[in-house]
């Protein structure tokens, strides 16, 4: 074997070792906020390590489909954002690695995974954005409950994401199957905190789960709310955009969502308010892809 073919070796050699670190110099994120959340994430970080970083931005959902149909082959190496309920499932299904980043610690132990595959990282209430604007119109009043979605004067006048691509409808969709659990568990009214009463067992079975009845009762208020929705948007967000440009009368969003698009130059059109019979959160997270291309990047963005 001459020398230039050695040589040639050699160098061949030096790069498939030097191949995971100079991999390291980048970092992927799968990113589910709001598209400005992702920019002063991974901005942030890119300035602070000097490490690369890019972003793709999906709904929780569909971030969920893509990291099953890619766990072969994983395309990012982070997951930021979006409901817990999604990382849930991903660690149920061996996609995210374990890994208890040192800044957990100041995370609330029911905010995160008892197992260190995910951590929670923000905290967003649900809540309905509407356009007083389109209300006044209708001659209808900033909703104030789940039950004032069905007005018939609101018919086409509704919007909220579609449960299959956001975690913001799945929040939605569960909130009104616990509600409709207290109701058939507590038909006298669901008990103060620290007061003891002891439920019919129709809402709620030995597990503390929400009974099959519950459930069927949800679909029946989605059914009728149907009604009045005139899109289902493939991200959680898009419905409070909908509001703002007076397409829409009433969005069911996250009211953060709201808030930043009042900030954004929706203030006196967009109104916040919040369904009295309860609503729901959500616990938006943070995890490490299971055999992401930039492990060690992934940690120190953790």
């Amino acid at each position: 074997m001459n020398k230039k073919i050695l040589f040639l070796l050699a160098m061949l050699l030096v790069l498939v070792v030097a191949a995971p670190v100079f991999a390291q110099d980048t970092l992927t994120v799968l990113c589910t906020p709001q598209e400005d959340w992702c920019v002063a994430m991974t901005q942030a970080f890119q300035e602070q390590t000097g490490i690369q970083t890019s972003y793709v931005r999906m709904s929780s959902g569909e971030s969920l489909a893509r990291i099953r149909a890619t766990a072969d082959n994983p395309e990012f190496s982070v997951w930021w954002g979006g409901p817990a309920d999604a990382f849930i499932a991903a660690k149920d299904e061996g996609l995210l690695e374990q890994y208890e980043s040192p800044t957990a610690t100041a995370i609330p132990a029911d905010l995160k995974d008892p197992d260190n595959y995910w951590t929670g990282v923000y905290v967003g209430a649900l809540g309905f954005c509407s356009n007083n604007e389109i209300l006044a119109e209708l001659g209808v009043d900033v909703p104030a409950s789940w039950a004032d979605l069905l007005n018939p004067a609101l018919e086409a006048n509704v919007a909220m994401a579609h449960p299959a691509t956001s975690g913001t409808a799945f929040t939605a969709f569960w909130t009104v199957v616990t509600l409709e659990a207290d109701k058939l568990e507590y038909p006298d009214g669901k008990p103060a905190e620290g007061e003891t009463v002891e439920g019919t067992g129709e809402g709620y079975d030995e597990t503390g789960t929400p009974t099959q009845q519950a459930v069927d009762n949800a679909f029946g208020y989605f059914a009728q709310l149907n009604n009045n929705i005139l899109q289902y948007t493939k991200s959680g967000s898009a419905p409070g955009t909908m509001a703002g440009n007076g397409e829409i009368a009433v969005a069911i969003i996250f009211s953060h969502d709201c808030v930043k698009l009042q900030v954004e130059g929706f203030e006196g059109v967009l109104v916040t308010s919040f369904p009295e019979e309860g609503t729901g959160y959500e616990n938006g997270g943070v995890a490490i892809i299971s055999g992401g291309p930039e492990p060690e990047a992934a940690r120190m963005f953790l």
